[in-house]
């Protein structure tokens, strides 16, 4: 029996995990769920799935939950530290990372510090503090399986391989919705063309990283930890049919590559089972004789210069990535208010990128003082 909790229940993520594990049927058991502010969506997953435990974002939705829940057996958490303590619960087996932006990071150090395998959708924690989680889960022994399409086909194709053996990975991108915008067309794009995303069906902040290509760019980073590569050896390619999710190439040539159907539940349900394959019903597989091509293009880093940003502090690595995340997300955010324009967003974290005063070796509090520094100071540009 495994028993699971999945953080970010009510995002796009969290609710394929929970199609996935109801698909699976016995042997997997949801044990606690989190949402930040859906609560009449995660009130339903309760009812179906009986967890012991739940966490929202704030106290005031944690009490009025906790009073529709009294006699119930849920124990009602809130916030970050009710995050935390919920990965870090008694008696679940793994932990599924479904919520974007920086805030998994502290509930993930607390699943890690309790020896638990994490199932991770999350690339912002990695991209923000990947040396300290990954020598961290080490020492704990605690396993990190990816969710992400393209980390996962990363995972599988380099499986009983050694990575000292490894080339190049090519990390593949669907281009998203503005693919063949020109730079003029780029300036004015709107809200509702950037979360038009041609392939899959994603949260708000994600489809703006998708249509930047700084999502690409945080998955360089996030590879470099997962799979222990330095950033030269890992490239993008744009693949507009998202067929290949990804792939690998040896020294001697080799190229391994995962195709499947562009459906999350596929490396929700592998990070899941993982190392057993199980089947499902409700997932199709590749039809080859429908697919007339594959095609692939060279990123524009003129056109789309985030994924140049991202290399950029990927190779300055200390507390740069964690400046480049943190200043992304918030001109996604004011981009998805109306605040900022689409082709400003990459021009306020190369800003606030050229103020920061890199920290090479840094630990968690340099950190999270880079995070909290660069988020004020990207407010401010936006403001001004």
């Amino acid at each position: 029996m495994k028993r699971i909790a999945v953080l970010g229940s009510t995002g796009s993520v969290g609710i394929n995990t929970l199609k996935v594990i109801r698909g699976l049927g016995e042997g997997f058991r949801i044990r606690a769920l989190s949402a930040n502010s859906n609560i009449a969506l995660l009130s339903q997953q309760i009812k179906i799935f009986k967890p012991r435990a739940v966490c929202v974002g704030s106290l005031q939705s944690a009490s009025e939950l906790g009073l529709k829940l009294k006699g119930r057996g849920v124990r009602v958490l809130a916030e970050q530290q009710g995050l935390a303590e919920l990965a870090g619960y008694k008696g679940i087996d793994k932990v599924v990372v479904a919520i974007s932006g920086s805030i998994a990071l502290v509930p993930i150090l607390a699943a890690i510090e309790r020896g638990k395998d994490i199932a991770l959708a999350n690339k912002e924690a990695l991209v923000m503090a990947g040396d300290i989680i990954m020598r961290r889960a080490a020492r704990k022994q605690a396993r990190i399986i990816p969710i992400d399409s393209e980390q996962s086909a990363i995972w599988q194709c380099l499986k009983g391989d050694g990575r000292a053996k490894l080339k190049y990975i090519y990390l593949t991108a669907s281009g998203g919705p503005l693919r063949k915008k020109t730079s003029r067309q780029l300036k004015n794009v709107s809200v509702k063309e950037v979360l038009n995303h041609p392939r899959w069906g994603m949260g708000d902040k994600i489809s703006v990283d998708s249509a930047t290509l700084m999502n690409k760019g945080l998955e360089v980073i996030e590879a470099m930890h997962l799979f222990g590569v330095p950033a030269e050896k890992i490239k993008v390619l744009v693949h507009p049919e998202a067929i290949i999710h990804s792939m690998v190439e040896f020294v001697d040539g080799v190229v391994m590559a995962q195709l499947s159907a562009t459906d999350m539940r596929i490396p929700i349900q592998y990070a899941l089972t993982y190392p057993e394959r199980l089947s499902n019903s409700g997932v199709t597989g590749v039809d080859f004789l429908k697919i007339k091509s594959l095609n692939f293009e060279s990123p524009d880093f003129r056109r789309f210069p985030a994924l140049s940003l991202a290399y950029q502090a990927a190779r300055d690595s200390g507390t740069m990535p964690a400046v480049l995340n943190a200043a992304n997300e918030v001109a996604a955010g004011a981009f998805l208010k109306n605040r900022l324009r689409f082709s400003a967003i990459t021009r306020i974290v190369e800003k606030v990128l050229s103020r920061h005063k890199n920290t090479k070796d840094p630990d968690l509090g340099d950190i999270l003082a880079a995070d909290e520094w660069a988020r004020y100071e990207a407010e401010r540009l936006v403001n001004n």
